[in-house]
């Protein structure tokens, strides 16, 4: 499957999911080239869950539940992060935001039957909870922003504040920046000049007023608590029974094979 990434990236990325130990049940890009705001040298960040074999869960050795590599390909720094799928649907049920984007990023590398099951699944796990981890996710963001004045740390925090407050509304899951601009009417009138400074350069600082966009994300951590608290999302989730025999199901498939 090819995944337009824009004219300056040239890459193969279903050789990257075809070197993997283990079948890859999906494989997606997500960092900027998802959020909606790619520099000219970002790298691409590639996420999927992995199947480990049965006999590796029920052994004695710790399974290898998450993967991690970093590597250069044809100039470009790749950032490659796989779950285990028991480790993933967990992640998935505790509210974990970051996870569902993964899942759902319209920037499909590599699927499966099993994948397109698992996004069919999704929505049955958002819950007006997700605030907290869009809530948390921009205060990182923002005292890092405060601590190196760095744009792609600002950029992440609206970014954030952005999605959770549309979830909260729509109940659903939108990671596109831009995107997001047209979906929020209270998004500030000044993000589009930020992201086309952080075309330009992936880490570059900000010039801004920093007051004025203390004042603005203050006022989006209001708005998302208004959000949270009138949501469209239940309050709990009931995916845990169906969750737990789909990856059963998918395992025993996958040993069968």
């Amino acid at each position: 499957m090819t995944v337009d990434l824009g004219p300056d990236l040239d890459i193969d990325l279903a050789s990257v999911v075809a070197e993997q130990s283990d079948p890859l049940l999906f494989a997606t890009v997500s960092g900027a080239h998802l959020y909606g705001f790619p520099s000219r040298d970002s790298d691409v960040d590639l996420r999927g869950v992995h199947l480990l074999p049965v006999a590796d869960l029920v052994g004695l050795r710790g399974p290898d539940e998450t993967r991690t590599k970093m590597w250069e390909r044809d100039g470009v720094e790749m950032d490659l992060v796989t779950h285990d799928l028991r480790k993933f649907v967990r992640l998935m049920l505790r509210n974990n935001g970051y996870v569902l984007e993964q899942l759902l990023s319209p920037l499909v590398v590599h699927t499966t039957d099993a994948h397109a099951e698992l996004v069919a699944l999704a929505p049955a796990v958002l819950t007006s909870n997700h605030a907290h981890h869009y809530r948390g996710f921009a205060g990182t963001q923002w005292r890092l922003f405060e601590k190196n004045g760095g744009l792609k740390p600002l950029l992440y925090t609206f970014r954030v504040l952005l999605t959770g407050i549309h979830l909260m509304r729509s109940g659903q899951l939108v990671a596109d920046l831009p995107t997001l601009l047209g979906e929020v009417a209270e998004a500030p009138a000044h993000l589009p000049e930020l992201i086309a400074a952080k075309h330009a350069a992936e880490h570059g600082g900000a010039d801004v007023d920093h007051a004025r966009v203390a004042d603005d994300v203050q006022r989006l951590h209001a708005i998302l608590d208004v959000a949270q608290a009138g949501s469209v999302l239940p309050g709990v989730h009931s995916a845990h029974d169906v969750l737990h025999d789909f990856v059963v199901r998918v395992r025993l498939q996958g040993a069968q094979g």
